[in-house]
């Protein structure tokens, strides 16, 4: 079953439950995956690494805005925010670790042969392909700094 195809039982399910929170968060993935679907042009199925990949940024949104509403000293928002990316998250593949994350960067530095920093534009294209969904960007770039630095 595609995750597609998963977001439509869900969303079934919550209307079933009542569950009000989760059925928005649903919601707001199907829309996103919708507007994916239709950006490439008519495609029949969106595959699921693309979904996976808006569903990850749809997360870092949400995380971005709850700590936006933390710094305005908005802690029901912000609540909110990261209610709704915890359930973001359960469509999410499992996200790795700091030592796995560390492996596959040395992994990547060596199949590319980079030796310095000038060569993190080269590690940092090939690493965002690979780990893409399974780890934040932002992680990886700091981890491709601090290797190759």
């Amino acid at each position: 079953m595609s995750i597609f195809d998963q977001i439509n039982d869900d969303i079934r399910a919550a209307m079933l439950a009542r569950d009000k929170e989760r059925l928005e968060a649903v919601r707001n993935i199907k829309k996103v995956l919708l507007e994916a679907k239709t950006a490439k042009s008519g495609a029949e199925d969106l595959a699921d690494e693309e979904a996976i990949r808006a569903i990850s940024k749809l997360s870092k949104q949400g995380k971005d805005s709850a700590e936006i509403y933390t710094g305005q000293n908005r802690p029901d928002l912000a609540a909110f925010e990261m209610a709704q990316v915890n359930i973001y998250d359960t469509y999410l593949p499992k996200q790795m670790g700091d030592e796995e994350l560390t492996a596959a960067i040395r992994a990547i530095i060596e199949a590319c042969g980079a030796t310095s920093m000038k060569e993190m534009g080269k590690v940092m294209g090939v690493a965002t392909k690979e780990l893409a969904g399974k780890v934040d960007g932002k992680l990886i770039s700091e981890k491709v700094k601090s290797l190759l630095g």
